[in-house]
């Protein structure tokens, strides 16, 4: 095995040497020659250095074809050593800062955004901080930190907008229990939210709750109302068509509920255990079928 695998890697070290010195051999004259002789020898003294150190061909291959597309923590780790020699462009930063948060790497994502807003122009730092801030939330597993609070309220000063951090703006009062400032933010983030928010639900379930422990009432048929507007651009969700037909049932609107079932059964009519579970809905809520 041992055998065939080296003789694998000499006929892949020929073709990469041979891609690599084409262009130069097309070009005629003796230093043209020369040249890529050398660049010949360098490319498979590279592999077969790799090899004779660690006795192993997947390495030595790797050092001649580089890192593989799927690879990605060795493709990060090419990153982070050429952001170096260019530390001025911010935008090699942001790709490794995302690369780390792909990774769950939450420090050093927050580390590479960093550094991308230092050198970043002013018009670029407000997304950048807003990146560099929910690293820090990551990095912190889940909770807003004092820098990562910092960072957010910086973003707001130049965009009053951004939807990341008045979500966690949000949440960073709601843990001091701040209600009556999360409430407020949420319910601009929510106003703002586009149709098809995946995370507009998730906005509107905690400010129900932040009312309930404020003493105030939620507002049920403001919940409703985004729970289906969500569905119009979001209808593969059988939970959630069910939640909207109770919630129509419970106010008292048998003609909406009527209309929500219809519409479920028109976006989940390829779902059979959907189609099972509206029909357990009806028959409970005593709906026509």
């Amino acid at each position: 095995m041992e055998a065939l695998l080296v003789l694998i890697f000499l006929g892949l070290a020929v073709v990469a040497a041979g891609f690599a010195c084409w262009p130069i051999l097309k070009r005629k004259g003796p230093a043209a020659k020369l040249l890529a002789g050398a660049i010949a020898l360098a490319v498979l003294g590279v592999g077969l250095g790799v090899y004779l150190m660690l006795g192993s061909p997947d390495l030595a291959l790797r050092s001649l074809t580089g890192a593989r597309p799927n690879d990605l923590r060795a493709l990060i780790a090419e990153l982070s050593v050429k952001v170096r020699r260019t530390p001025a462009d911010p935008r090699g930063w942001i790709l490794l800062g995302r690369g780390y948060l792909t990774l769950g790497d939450g420090q050093d994502a927050a580390a590479a955004f960093k550094q991308a807003a230092r050198v970043a122009p002013e018009s670029e730092r407000p997304g950048i901080l807003s990146a560099y801030g929910e690293a820090l939330v990551a990095a912190a597993s889940g909770a807003v930190t004092p820098e990562a609070e910092a960072a957010f309220k910086a973003v707001l000063a130049a965009d009053p907008k951004d939807q990341a951090a008045r979500y966690f703006l949000g949440l960073a009062y709601a843990a001091r229990h701040e209600n009556a400032k999360a409430i407020a933010i949420w319910q601009g983030l929510v106003a703002d939210a586009p149709a098809g928010a995946s995370w507009r639900a998730d906005v509107v379930d905690k400010l129900a709750a932040l009312k309930a422990q404020s003493g105030a009432a939620p507002d049920i048929s403001a919940m409703v109302a985004g729970l289906a507007a969500r569905l119009k651009t979001a209808p593969d969700d059988p939970d959630g068509w069910q939640r909207l037909i109770r919630a129509y049932a419970v106010l008292g609107d048998e003609a909406k509920a009527h209309q929500a079932l219809a519409d479920a059964r028109a976006a989940l009519s390829g779902n059979k255990a959907a189609m099972a579970a509206l029909d357990a809905e009806a028959d409970e809520l005593k709906l026509a079928k």
